[in-house]
């Protein structure tokens, strides 16, 4: 069966979700992130030349399934080994300074942390790609002592928890050891244990895990049984859950979202909304997060898996591993409950929204006026705005500085009705109606990399131009459609002057309009 959802019910199950304490085991790593432009291709060899601009770490693996546990406003304690070298210390005071639990961290002298540094080019300074990613780690399992120290403490410790997950990368923390040892602990406690396995021929060290969550090519290469179609996910998550002793095998499909298979119950498969994919890395281990949550708070699978897609979705679109938050699938279900409302900003929401813009790797551009009675020139010169970045921002002015811009009779389209045009269509990616004279509040908070304007200006006569080449942004002006203006066509339907105009959304502007 295909599972079907309605926001609304979802944003129920949202609100459902507690702030469970929820334990991570798994193996430990840090992400480094160097960014820059991709400028060209080196002449002492065929490799493009990074002319890098930023650099940053992130926590990676099992310390980013709990980093976004902390997102999704768990409690989170933290169980798995780190190298005694750079990388583990910087791994040690990111989980520390994130609120995470370390009691279950061993330092391991003899081993390194494993690191992921990612180099990302833009083409154009846009466009964000992953272009070379280098590994520096260690497979080899935990020595004796070690795996002793980790089995006695996950004994101790499990019972204080509302779920286990086990983030296994296959790095060695997870051993066969281990992993038996925490499952069974956990069946003994009544704590549910969820897996996220390594990919291997054998899941036979998860037997009798509340839940194994292998994505489309490790249940493959567990099962040997090849998934083409979502269909085929319900027979492999069947055979898993017989062989293996689960309660429920969950099979993520990427671009099809996930199969939910009970040992007993109803399966179902329950698709992902269409998105654009910039990096798949950490969409695993939000799906992770949110199961683990789920779980803990006692949610039905069927919805914990339907916010799970709901998370990955939003993963997906950024560039790199950041924490999807709890407030950020609630906006994602509102604004399918009620489709035409995403883009709709408002003021105290451009900072944020501008932030994470910059921290997916887009160019902001922004530009505002009246639209008001939205014609060809406003759509060419929009078009033309969204061409030199990767999101458009439009402030609107509000009916009141309209109003005192323009005269008493405008403007002719009230706000909501302008704003939603504005936001249909396809080149707009954000608006914010504004009652301020100047767009300077907006500028300030949203650091636009481009502000742009219509109109025969100079750069230099641009409203706000001071406030964005303060912080390095640069000024754009954008070219008109001749003879094409408000002002003109709303003349050209009365037969009058402006002066005359009787507001369209005035009740007497409404008779007036539906009289022709």
């Amino acid at each position: 069966m295909t599972g079907q959802y309605h926001p609304t019910q979802l944003l129920q199950a949202l609100d459902a979700l507690g702030s469970p304490h929820v334990l991570v085991l798994g193996d430990l790593m840090l992400d480094r992130y160097v960014w820059g432009n991709a400028e060209r291709i080196s002449q002492e060899a065929p490799v493009i030349v990074l002319r890098a601009d930023h650099r940053e770490t992130r926590l990676g693996g099992a310390a980013n399934v709990c980093a976004m546990l902390r997102g999704l406003e768990a409690e989170v304690s933290c169980a798995g080994v780190v190298g005694a070298d750079e990388a583990g210390t910087i791994v040690s005071r990111m989980l520390e300074a994130d609120g995470i639990h370390r009691e279950l961290v061993t330092v391991d002298p003899g081993r390194s942390t494993t690191t992921k540094e990612r180099f990302i080019g833009r083409a154009a300074a846009r466009h964000p790609n992953q272009i070379l990613r280098v590994d520096s780690e260690t497979r080899e399992p935990l020595d004796r002592r070690l795996e002793d120290e980790l089995v006695r403490g996950l004994q101790a410790s499990v019972a204080r928890y509302g779920a286990v997950l086990i983030s296994d990368y296959g790095k060695g923390v997870c051993t066969n050891r281990v992993v038996r040892a925490t499952i069974e602990a956990c069946r003994i406690a009544g704590v549910p244990v969820l897996v996220d396995p390594m990919r291997t021929d054998n899941f036979g060290a998860y037997r009798g895990a509340t839940v194994l969550k292998p994505n489309r090519v490790e249940a493959e290469s567990a099962t040997g049984c090849r998934i083409q179609r979502p269909e085929d996910a319900l027979r492999v998550g069947a055979r898993l859950c017989e062989q293996l002793e689960l309660s429920t095998a969950i099979i993520t499909l990427d671009r099809d979202g996930m199969a939910l298979v009970p040992r007993r119950g109803t399966p179902g498969l329950y698709a992902t909304r269409p998105r654009s994919v910039y990096d798949i890395t950490g969409a695993g281990d939000v799906v992770l997060a949110l199961l683990g949550i789920g779980w803990a708070s006692g949610l039905a699978p069927e919805s914990a898996v339907q916010l799970g897609n709901v998370a990955g979705a939003l993963e997906v679109e950024r560039t790199g591993v950041s924490k999807v938050t709890r407030d950020e699938i609630r906006a994602e279900l509102l604004a399918q409950a009620r489709p035409g409302l995403q883009k709709l900003l408002t003021v105290e929401q451009l900072a944020p929204f501008g932030r994470r813009q910059r921290s997916l790797g887009r160019k902001i551009v922004f530009t505002n006026g009246c639209f008001d009675l939205l014609h060809v020139g406003h759509v060419t010169y929009l078009a033309e705005a969204a061409a030199l970045g990767d999101v458009l921002v439009v402030g609107v002015n509000s009916d009141a500085s309209v109003r005192q811009l323009k005269g008493p009779a405008r403007p002719v389209i009230g706000q909501s009705d302008r704003a939603a045009m504005l936001a249909a269509l396809s080149c707009v990616d954000a608006v914010v109606v504004f009652d301020d004279s100047t767009p300077h509040r907006l500028l300030e908070a949203l650091q636009p990399d481009v502000l742009v304007k219509g109109g025969t200006y100079a750069p230099s006569e641009v409203v706000g131009r001071e406030v964005v080449e303060a912080y390095g942004g640069v000024v754009r002006v954008a070219g008109l459609v001749e003879g094409i203006s408000t002002t003109r066509i709303v003349e050209s339907l009365t037969g009058d002057t402006t002066a005359n105009i009787v507001p369209l959304h005035t009740p007497f502007g409404q008779r007036w309009k539906e009289a022709g």
